[in-house]
């Protein structure tokens, strides 16, 4: 969310940036919240007026009162003098009353409009209107195809003995799986690896809580974003989360924190649930597009001039991690029309695969500026020295920035579809095997 003095100050500004995000139909909102916004101010400070008002009219009320002690040949005419300003004391009471009300509605109104209009992107963003013109930045690995078949990442499991999508339908519906035996073990042996590569890297790990209020929803997302992916506990105000980043960044609502606690370099597990709304195709089916899966994620919270160093840190060690697994990857940079409202700039991490001769997504790497700080209200106090050299403090804004570490089942499609061998059996990357009791090859089931 904006701050609704950048977009008063600069609405020019504003407007070019939701046309590079082809976004043209949010135009009209930009001039309508400055004028419900003005509406709001002026509201407000007329209340403000009324009240100063009552408060000279409450003393000369105590003056009159004490005349009329004094002088009790006066007392009738001061008593009348004490009524009129009393009633006019209840009237702009009143009235100062309509104004609050006006004034609070008003700013939900405008609440309501700035969550609509979309953060403004880096400048480095490539301008597109969809995921059609993301730009490939480079590649990691050599993308290798070898001379047999590859069969779809659901046979090779299943020969493994280790999916049960047909059982999953019947307990669960479309878009549930049963895992088993060496697969199962092999998506904790990914999620163990990723936790500990994090920790290696200097991060906390964390297990947060699953499910979150509405209002930490609010904080973390776009509605269109929300309606598309958060089931919604019936009855409560609960969500299920769809990633961890939801409530890592929710931890933070409504907190200072001191300058020396930042940054915050977090690395946190969940199960995720997402709807995971409209039709799929083929190469979606299976284990790529489904309703419960689990995640490694890492969460930072920095200083704004620290948020572009650490998105370059957080994709690449995504780079690192995949290419650990022998599974070559490239950086996609995310275009502004493919960029959700809140990003400022994005981009993916895709891995490569054999059987249909192309990369695709494992992970998505997002500075978010101070967009979900301004809705949760996440600040850390900053200490200067003003121009008369005293050390004064302030409170700012944090930025926010998310990046996957791995998201199995998913990249497990990855991980087979590279270290497939002719028999179908799977050679067991060599980082992961300390996690699977040393095991180097899973064997196909007879």
């Amino acid at each position: 969310m904006l701050d609704i003095k950048f977009l008063r100050d600069n609405p020019d500004i504003v407007k070019q940036n939701i046309k590079n995000k082809f976004q043209d139909e949010k135009l009209p909102l930009v001039d309508q919240v400055i004028d419900l916004y003005n509406q709001s101010l002026d509201a407000k400070q007329r209340a403000e007026t009324l009240q100063a008002n009552r408060n000279t009219l409450s003393k000369q009320i105590g003056v009159l009162k004490g005349q009329a002690k004094k002088n009790p040949a006066e007392a009738g005419e001061l008593e009348a003098k004490i009524a009129a300003i009393t009633a006019q004391v209840n009237a702009e009471a009143e009235e100062r009353k309509v104004l609050e009300d006006k004034a609070d509605d008003l700013s939900r109104q405008v609440r309501s409009i700035m969550l609509q209009i979309p953060n403004i992107i880096d400048p480095s963003v490539p301008i597109g209107p969809d995921d059609s013109h993301n730009v490939e930045v480079q590649r990691f690995g050599e993308p290798k195809t070898p001379d047999f078949p590859i069969p779809y990442h659901t046979d090779i499991m299943e020969k493994l003995g280790g999916l049960d999508i047909d059982a999953a339908r019947r307990v669960s519906g479309n878009g549930f799986y049963y895992l088993l035996g060496d697969i199962a073990r092999l998506h904790e042996a990914v999620l163990a690896y990723a936790r500990d590569f994090m920790i290696d890297r200097g991060f906390t790990y964390v297990i947060p809580p699953f499910m979150i209020h509405g209002d930490v929803v609010e904080g973390v997302m776009s509605f269109p974003e929300m309606d598309a992916m958060m089931y919604k506990i019936e009855g409560e105000d609960l969500y299920l989360i769809g990633t961890s980043e939801h409530s890592m960044i929710g931890r933070f609502k409504g907190q200072i924190l001191e300058e020396e606690q930042l940054p915050q370099t977090l690395t946190s597990y969940s199960p995720c649930f997402r709807k995971e709304k409209g039709a799929h195709g083929i190469e979606e089916r299976g284990l790529y597009r489904i309703h419960q899966f689990e995640k490694q994620e890492m969460i930072v919270v920095c200083k704004p001039e620290d948020s572009m160093d650490w998105y370059e840190k957080l994709w690449k060690n995504s780079v690192d991690l995949f290419t650990s697994m022998d599974i070559p990857v490239r950086q996609l940079e995310c275009c502004s029309g493919d960029l959700a409202d809140l990003k400022v700039k994005s981009c993916d991490i895709e891995a490569w695969s054999p059987r249909q001769q192309k990369y695709f997504e494992v992970c998505s790497c997002s500075n978010l500026g101070d967009a979900q700080a301004r809705r949760l209200g996440i600040r850390y106090r900053e200490s200067f020295v003003d121009a008369k050299g005293k050390k004064k403090s302030k409170t700012v804004l944090a930025h926010t920035l998310n990046n996957t570490v791995v998201a199995p089942p998913r990249m497990l499609i990855a991980l087979l579809e590279n270290n497939l061998n002719e028999d179908g059996s799977v050679r067991v990357p060599e980082v992961l095997r300390p996690y699977m009791g040393g095991k180097e090859v899973l064997a196909v089931k007879g």
